[in-house]
């Protein structure tokens, strides 16, 4: 086990600090952390939806899943810590996922997470207590190049893998994290979970946003923004009113569902969201065809080329491009693709960075047929 954290000095010397959120994964993590020899001290963040008085029990690191996480600590006869970052929380994830949406952007709150709450805050309070590394429970692979230099993969598992949330690691953090199950299949993490007697060994996997486990972001963000429930029009390409809606808070761009307009010759998707005259500019799909989009707040953990495989959505398959003077240009028109998403950039296994889509430029319809 203790090679499994490349670590310089013996077992029985190192403290190993997992960032515990109660589910299976990080369980395991801690699990492999202690049978390796080393000190290990368990640490879960407490992160309240929002702004409720009462946490929502399902949610991501409240309720049952800091019970979980410590129970799992008790198992292993590990140290466990609780940091309250409600307000960091708030205020560097949820409240953004709110402005993002207001502003008819489509965001990815696990990278935000990542790139704040959890990597910036949980590393710094890791070197605090003086530990090894911070251990997490995420499926990528860390690999030394030859140049002595850790560089970030995919998870071997393609149905696990979680690099494109993590294009914002710095370089710095990416030489003090580990990532145990990034060579593992989600089925031996629980065959393991099962051999060291965990709770959560057949504890079911988060399936939405973590602070909105029932999945209804919509009356979050109206909360939160009130502007993003009013009604407004439904406009065709070409300005002309097909209908109404009953809130922007409703739709992100390429969504077809809940656009109720009938006699169309072809299924209309949304093409285009403005949010301060709350219209919906829909169209057919191929009016959805992107040929190029400017990229900011970029972060590279590799060289910056030029030839790259970009991965605009997280299931998504990464595709053929050209990134240039903050222009990521496709190979060929490219669907699904939005303001506020995150454009993650790939050679092969390894991720070389990535950064948040600003505007995007539509193909040329001719084109957007032949793809």
């Amino acid at each position: 086990m203790s090679s499994i954290f490349d670590l310089v000095r013996p077992a029985g010397d190192t403290r190993i600090v997992v960032a515990m959120s109660g589910g299976v994964d990080s369980s395991v993590v801690a699990a492999m952390a202690a049978r390796s020899g080393a000190e290990v001290i368990g640490v879960t963040l407490q992160l309240y939806d929002h702004g409720e008085a009462v946490k929502r029990t399902g949610s991501c690191c409240a309720g049952q899943d800091i019970y979980d996480a410590k129970t799992v600590c008790d198992r292993l006869g590990v140290a466990h810590y609780v940091l309250d970052y409600e307000s960091r929380f708030r205020t560097g994830v949820i409240d953004k996922f709110a402005d993002e949406y207001a502003a008819g952007r489509t965001p990815v709150p696990c990278s935000l997470c990542n790139q704040g709450v959890k990597f910036v805050d949980l590393v710094a309070f890791a070197r605090e207590l003086g530990a090894d590394c911070l251990a997490t429970g995420h499926y990528v692979r860390r690999v030394v190049g030859a140049d002595g230099k850790p560089q970030l993969w995919k998870g071997r598992d393609p149905a696990r893998d979680q690099s494109y949330f993590l294009y914002g690691t710095s370089a710095d953090q990416l030489d003090y994290l580990r990532f145990p199950l990034g060579d593992m299949p989600k089925s031996e993490v629980r065959k393991l979970a099962e051999a060291e007697g965990l709770v959560v060994a057949n504890k079911p996997d988060s399936q939405d946003i973590c602070f909105v486990p029932d999945g209804d972001y919509a009356t979050l963000v109206k909360k939160l923004r009130p502007e993003t429930a009013a009604p407004g029009e439904i406009v065709d390409l070409n300005g002309e009113l097909l209908g109404r809606h009953e809130g922007v808070v409703h739709f992100t761009i390429g969504q077809r569902r809940g656009i109720d307009i009938g006699g169309q010759a072809q299924p209309l998707y949304v093409v285009r969201i403005e949010p301060d005259t709350r219209r919906l500019v829909v169209g057919p799909r191929r009016a959805l065809a992107v040929a190029s989009a400017e990229v900011e707040g970029l972060n590279w953990l590799a060289e910056d080329q030029i030839a790259v495989e970009a991965k605009v959505r997280s299931l998504a398959r990464p595709v053929p491009a050209r990134w240039e003077d903050g222009t990521l240009t496709f190979a060929m028109p490219e669907y699904g693709v939005a303001p506020g998403q995150s454009a993650v950039f790939y050679d092969g296994e390894r991720l070389l960075g990535g950064g948040t889509i600003a505007t995007t430029q539509a193909a040329a319809m001719d084109e957007a047929v032949a793809a």
